[in-house]
């Protein structure tokens, strides 16, 4: 399919009746695809993917929509929210020590690339600290920096050791066996049987 059917067919996915707190509606989507301003539409897209959970199909098509306009960090955006609906959404408030008092010295992306350990609560049969390792989305953030703080959604390698997590739990980011920052939990979401169809 080119980008004008994917964004189609995501839009399908929509119902209706859902819209942003601005009044965007998929309406607004088609009008943009009819003009042939695929950017926009796949932005609007996403924005309404955000406001309740959509089918796997329509996070797939704007991906695959994404990377064929080359909007990397969109795609990558699209991808994450795959594995959202496949696996659950966990959202928490990080913070990360200065660089004067950790291993990272410089800023990471938030775009999902850094992928550090976790200690979650979980003890390994000897009583220590047990690690499990999830992936890092930054939202609204496109870089974070050593002492900074930022809403981030995680993606766990191994979702199933996570499902104990809940809303005001601390958690500890490791890239190393130091703690490189600190995470409240702020959001656990199980995913939908109908989203991950």
């Amino acid at each position: 399919m080119d980008v004008s059917e994917l964004l189609e067919t995501a839009s399908l996915l929509v119902p209706e009746e859902l819209a942003t707190e601005k009044d965007i509606t998929v309406n607004d989507v088609w009008d943009y695809l009819t003009h042939d301003e695929w950017e926009v539409a796949l932005e609007l897209l996403e924005h309404l993917g955000n406001i309740r959970p959509l089918p796997l199909s329509f996070w797939q098509a704007l991906a695959a929509a994404a990377e064929q306009m080359r909007l990397d960090r969109s795609a990558a955006w699209c991808h994450w929210r795959c594995y959202e609906t496949r696996h659950g959404i966990i959202r928490a408030d990080l913070t990360l020590r200065p660089a004067e008092e950790a291993r990272r010295q410089t800023p990471f992306s938030g775009a999902g690339v850094l992928r550090p350990m976790w200690n979650i609560g979980r003890r390994t049969p000897t009583g220590d600290p047990d690690f499990y390792i999830a992936g890092l989305w930054a939202e609204f953030a496109p870089i974070v920096e050593p002492g900074g703080r930022a809403t981030v959604r995680l993606a766990p390698l191994s979702p199933s050791n996570w499902q104990h997590l809940q809303p005001g739990q601390v958690i500890t980011m490791h890239e190393d066996r130091t703690v490189a920052g600190t995470a409240v939990i702020l959001d656990v979401q199980r995913p939908s049987a109908s989203a991950a169809a």
